[in-house]
């Protein structure tokens, strides 16, 4: 299991970080993926074997949340 942590400085309410959870909550092999609108971070926790980080990030970036 692997664990990241992302910023996105787009992400400022609830509504930010129930679409960018769904988001990566929709790639298999995402066993966490918590935002947090105050600190702008996003921390995911993945299985290497089944979804790499690349494509964590891009449906995120895909949902309107640009990643640093």
């Amino acid at each position: 299991m692997q664990q990241a942590e992302l910023t996105s400085h787009k992400i400022s309410c609830g509504h930010c970080k129930m679409t960018v959870e769904s988001a990566g909550r929709s790639l298999e092999g995402v066993e966490s993926i918590t935002a947090n609108p105050e600190t702008k971070k996003v921390e995911v926790s993945y299985d290497e074997n089944k979804v790499t980080l690349d494509e964590i990030k891009r449906v995120i970036e895909e949902a309107g949340y640009p990643v640093d």
